[in-house]
C-alpha cells in the first residue's frame, strides 16, 4: 500500500501564521485506474488530483461511462436546481448506500421522495429547531457538568464524545422514547456501519452486478440488523402508545412518519420508508453533527485567538439565542467549509444536457464534490487556510453562490442542516467557553472519508476546566 501524500497537521515555526489544517496534497496528475481503485477503497479523499482543484470541469472516461467533475457555480445551479428533473440519484451511490436506506429520503426519487420530504419538513423547519433549542442545552450542559469531574489536563477522545453528545440530543429532540440499547452499543454499531457502508468497492466502480459479494457489506450485516432490531422495536412501542393514548404519545419524528398519509389516497408510508427513514436521521444526521463539531474544536486548538474570541463571545451571549453567537457561527461555518459532511453530492444524467460547456450525454455521471469545491483556486482566496472572517457579515456576501454546499443545494438539500448548525454553534460556544483544548502529544490527526468526513483514529485532545468557569 502506497502511503498517502499529505500536509503536514503541525503548526510551523511554532504558531499558528502558518498553519494548514490536516488535508491531503492533490496528485500532480490525475490517477491511473488501478491506482484509484486502491486509494478510493482506503480514502477517497486521498484520490483527488490538482486539475479537480484548478479546473471548472474535469471529465474522465472509467468502466463503465462517464464520469464529469463539476466547481463551475452555473453549472452546479443547473444540475441541482435549474435542471434538476435530468439528474437522478446514480447507480454507483445507490449500490454503495442501497442496502441501508434505499427506501428513505437518501434515496428515494419522484413522487416518493415528495411524500416523505413533506412528512419530514416539519420537524426540520427552522421554527421547530429553534423550539427544541432548551433540550439541545440541556445535553450540552449535562456533557459540561461530566466533564468539569476530570482530573485537570485529562485525555479525552473528543470525536467519541461528540457522536455521545449528539446522539443524547437526538434522542431529547426527536426520538424521545430513546433508541434502544446502549449508547456504547450504538456507537460501536455506527463505527462498524460506515467503516463497511462508507467503502467504495471497486466492484460497485466498474457497474458489476450486486450478486457478486461486496467485502464491506458482509461485515455490515450485524450493523444492519442491531439498527433494523432497534428501529423495530422503536416502532413497536410507538404503534401501541398511538393505539392505547394517542394523546399522550410523543410528538416526534417517529410520530410524524407513523401518522403520515398521502394527501391524494390517504395511503401512509410503506413500513420500509419508516424504517429507513428512522435509520437515516438516527445514523447519518448523528454523525454529521458530531463531527461538525470535532473538527471546528480541532481547528479552534490551532488558533489560541478564535478560541478566545468564541470563549469571549459565550461568556457575554450564553446559550440563549444561538442566531447572537455570530462569531461561533462564522467558526462553524469555515470548519465545514474545510471538513464538509457531505463530501460528494453525485447525479446520473436522464437525458442529453450541456455543462460548462461540455455535452453530457444520457447516463453520465455528474459529480459535485464539497470538499474540492470548497478548497477551488478559482473560488477561494488562501483556501487550504482556516479563516472565519469569510462568513462574518463584512465578507459573506462576496461568497460566489453555489460555490459552498456543505449540506447540498436545490430541493435535495440535507432537511437537517438547520438543526445541525444550531446544535454546533451552541455546543462548540459553551465547550470553548468552559475548556481549554490541546491535541495530544505525537497524534497525528488525519481526515477519512467513511460516507461522512471524520477524523481517523478519533482525536484524543487534553481538556482543561478554564480558570474562574
Amino acid at each position: 500500500m502506497s502511503t498517502p501524500n499529505t500536509q503536514s497537521p503541525h503548526v510551523e515555526g511554532g504558531t499558528s501564521s502558518g498553519f494548514k489544517p490536516a488535508a491531503p496534497l492533490p496528485h500532480a496528475q490525475r490517477l491511473g485506474l488501478l491506482p484509484l481503485l486502491a486509494t478510493v477503497w482506503r480514502n477517497p479523499l486521498e484520490a483527488w488530483a490538482q486539475p479537480h482543484f484548478k479546473e471548472w470541469i474535469v471529465v474522465e472516461r472509467m468502466l463503465p461511462g462517464e464520469f464529469v467533475l463539476l466547481n463551475e457555480p452555473s453549472a452546479i445551479r443547473r444540475v441541482l436546481v435549474d435542471n434538476v428533473d435530468n439528474y437522478h440519484k446514480d447507480t454507483l451511490q445507490k449500490r454503495v448506500m442501497g442496502a441501508a436506506f434505499s427506501d428513505g429520503l437518501l434515496a428515494a426519487e419522484d413522487v416518493a421522495w415528495h411524500e416523505q420530504r413533506r412528512v419530514a419538513a416539519p420537524m426540520f423547519a427552522h421554527r421547530a429547531v429553534a423550539a427544541v433549542s432548551a433540550r439541545m442545552v440541556s445535553g450540552i450542559e449535562d456533557i459540561i457538568f461530566r466533564w468539569r469531574r476530570f482530573q485537570p489536563g485529562a485525555v479525552v477522545d473528543v470525536a467519541a464524545e461528540m457522536s455521545n453528545l449528539a446522539l443524547d440530543v437526538l434522542v431529547r429532540t426527536i426520538f424521545t422514547d430513546g433508541i434502544g440499547g446502549s449508547h456504547e452499543l450504538f456507537m460501536k454499531n455506527m463505527r462498524l456501519f460506515f467503516d463497511s457502508f462508507g467503502r467504495i468497492d471497486a466492484l460497485d466502480i466498474m457497474g458489476l452486478p450486486n450478486f457478486l459479494p461486496r467485502s464491506g457489506k458482509r461485515r455490515a450485516r450485524s450493523a444492519q440488523e442491531f439498527f433494523d432490531s432497534a428501529v423495530d422495536k422503536l416502532l413497536e412501542q410507538r404503534r401501541q402508545q398511538l393505539t392505547t393514548d394517542p394523546d399522550g404519545a410523543p410528538f416526534d419524528l417517529t410520530t410524524l412518519l407513523l401518522k403520515a398519509q398521502d394527501p391524494v389516497d390517504g395511503v401512509g408510508l410503506s413500513e420500509a420508508a419508516i424504517r429507513s427513514n428512522l435509520i437515516t436521521f438516527i445514523a447519518a444526521g448523528h454523525e454529521t453533527t458530531a463531527n461538525v463539531i470535532t473538527w471546528a474544536l480541532y481547528l479552534l486548538s490551532n488558533f489560541p485567538d478564535w478560541s478566545r474570541q468564541v470563549a469571549d463571545e459565550f461568556s457575554q451571549v450564553g446559550l440563549d439565542d444561538a442566531s447572537r453567537l455570530v462569531l461561533t457561527r462564522a467558526v462553524v461555518d469555515e470548519a465545514i467549509r474545510l471538513y464538509p459532511p457531505i463530501v460528494a453530492i453525485s447525479r446520473q444524467a436522464l437525458g442529453e444536457d450541456v455543462l460548462a460547456g461540455h455535452q453530457v450525454g444520457k447516463g453520465t455521471m455528474v459529480v459535485v464534490s464539497p470538499y474540492v469545491l470548497h478548497r477551488h483556486r478559482l473560488l477561494w482566496d488562501r483556501p487550504d487556510h482556516f479563516d472565519p472572517t469569510r462568513f462574518l457579515a463584512s465578507a459573506k456576501g462576496r461568497i460566489p453562490r453555489f460555490s459552498y454546499l456543505p449540506f447540498g443545494i436545490g430541493p435535495r438539500t440535507c432537511i437537517g442542516a438547520a438543526f445541525a448548525l444550531q446544535e454546533a454553534t451552541l455546543a462548540l460556544a459553551a465547550l470553548v467557553g468552559h475548556f481549554d483544548f490541546q491535541i495530544e502529544d505525537g497524534h497525528r490527526l488525519w481526515p477519512l472519508q467513511r460516507v461522512t468526513l471524520r477524523p481517523e483514529g478519533g482525536l484524543p485532545m487534553r481538556v482543561t476546566v478554564k480558570p474562574g468557569t
